[in-house]
């Protein structure tokens, strides 16, 4: 009897599964993280093979603790890190470059020269996305004009392209052996070639990339079969029936499914989602236009997004680069010890500013420094710039939806730290509120999939599986609250206009 999901959450900084049972509650976790590869300054890569090795030991580590095997997994869902691009020989399955990260900015050139004619919002009107070294696009055209013969092998139709979600289904369910090439509507809206009317690759934005057509995966929704896994013994012949980017899954699992529901998921960046219902609403205040999630031949639900590049790598870069501390979870204990950032301010602009700046140009700063500053101000202000900029992608959102948002959902790694959810709430000045499961990524990933099998009955049954267990209430004064802001958008402008034509990062 199939009494479990099984969830592959695939993240920047390494890879899970997670088994979850039909109460919605988290059984089991293997975990492995992968290699960041930094070949030069704002590039970032990663070993898709490695991280494809690391899914198959992470799901005999999760079912080995769990006490399951195959027989008793009812589907597996997959989420992933998005806009990272993976292309590869369709013969061999060998990767012909490292995979490209999201964060990674090295097609800045190709997007000043798209923007030139008609600015970063020429194709926003399509793709509900700016001009952005984020996206997908701009990678696949590097990898097809720097890797030798890929152009030509590409058109030869040689070589697929996917993001990650990708890159696992076409492994689980047979490679170069029949391997489905697919993805859904979540991750390929994230690519800067998909159409959010058709829900499909747009000819129009394949040329103007130079990308062909035939090494694109097929859109589905993110909840359906898309095939059996057969690469893997541990899970053969388990169906893979959800896939989501990870945001979305987060946003899922948080069971905000409706027009006006939210989340704001803490983790490598920070990400907020408001869910807009079947109606596309475009900003012109640096949030993304983008797709919620699609229940099999269902209508899209689509979403409003703010990005934000650098929160809880900000914690690692204090860690590993400034060794200020031993481990992530210090920083709360340290930046607890003051009670404030002694004037110190951290804009993390680590891969220039996303939303709702857009502004590639800047790089980080620590302004406001004095002899009174200590490592434990510093440790307060790397979590205080993640509740600002949280804030003001907060902001734009309320200011494009016509119902107020009364309180936020959040999720996440760094949502265990009490220190920045009171703070959040502080300079937010809504209740914020922390879910039972806090692993809500793989948790919608899980939902998607069990949906399309009948493991789960409706979306109301899978809001009745949300459970609160914690809520932060606002303990700031409207004025210092102002000032607090203020203070953070005067050292925000002082990243711009960084980098010049002469600069290498």
């Amino acid at each position: 009897m199939t009494t479990h999901i099984i969830a592959i959450d695939q993240g920047t900084t390494s890879t899970r599964a997670v088994v979850v049972d039909h109460a919605g509650a988290i059984v089991s976790v293997g975990q492995h993280p992968h290699e960041q590869i930094f070949p030069q300054a704002g590039w970032v890569e990663h070993d898709a093979h490695e991280i494809w090795i690391n899914t198959q030991e992470v799901i005999g580590m999760a079912l080995g603790k769990a006490g399951l095997t195959r027989h008793d997994i009812a589907a597996i869902g997959i989420t992933n890190q998005r806009e990272t691009a993976v292309v590869w020989d369709r013969a061999t399955g060998d990767p012909v470059y490292n995979a490209i990260v999201w964060q990674d900015t090295r097609t800045q050139p190709l997007v000043d020269e798209l923007a030139a004619d008609g600015g970063v919002r020429r194709f926003a009107s399509i793709t509900g996305l700016p001009l952005a070294t984020y996206f997908s696009a701009t990678k696949i055209a590097w990898i097809l004009d720097n890797v030798d013969g890929a152009r030509a092998r590409a058109e030869a139709g040689e070589l697929a392209f996917g993001t990650i979600d990708t890159w696992l289904l076409w492994n689980l369910t047979g490679g170069v052996d029949g391997g489905v090439h697919a993805t859904d509507v979540t991750n390929a809206s994230r690519t800067l070639l998909m159409n959010l009317e058709t829900l499909d690759w747009d000819d129009s934005l394949l040329a103007a990339f130079g990308v062909p057509r035939s090494m694109l995966p097929e859109v589905r929704s993110s909840s359906e079969t898309y095939g059996v896994a057969r690469s893997s013994s541990l899970l053969r012949e388990v169906p893979i029936a959800g896939i989501l980017g990870d945001q979305q899954a987060a946003t899922f699992g948080q069971t905000a499914f409706d027009a006006g529901e939210s989340k704001n998921t803490y983790g490598t960046g920070n990400f907020l989602i408001v869910n807009t219902g079947e109606e596309r609403v475009a900003s012109d205040a640096g949030l993304l236009t983008t797709v919620a999630y699609r229940l099999g031949d269902e209508p899209a639900r689509y979403a409003l997004e703010g990005s934000v590049a650098v929160t809880g790598s900000l914690v690692q870069w204090l860690r590993d680069n400034l060794q200020m501390l031993s481990s992530s979870a210090e920083v709360e204990t340290l930046a607890a010890s003051v009670e404030d950032s002694g004037g110190a301010v951290i804009v993390p602009a680590f891969s220039g500013l996303f939303a709702p700046y857009w502004r590639p140009d800047a790089r980080g700063a620590i302004v406001g420094l004095t002899r009174f500053i200590t490592r434990a101000h510093l440790a307060r202000a790397a979590l205080e710039s993640t509740a600002f900029q949280s804030r003001e992608v907060f902001d734009v959102a309320q200011a494009a939806i016509p119902v107020p948002i009364s309180e936020l959902r959040v999720d996440g790694g760094m949502t265990a730290n009490d220190l920045l959810m009171q703070f959040q709430a502080d300079i937010l000045g809504i209740p914020v509120v922390r879910p039972r499961i806090i692993e809500t990524t793989a948790l919608g990933a899980a939902y998607a999939a069990g949906l399309a099998v009948g493991f789960w009955s409706s979306r109301d049954e899978l809001r009745e599986l949300w459970a609160e267990d914690r809520r932060w209430l606002r303990d700031m004064a409207d004025d210092e609250r102002a000032r607090r802001m203020r203070v953070w958008h005067k050292a925000v402008t002082r990243t711009f206009d960084w980098v010049d034509d002469d600069t290498s990062a």
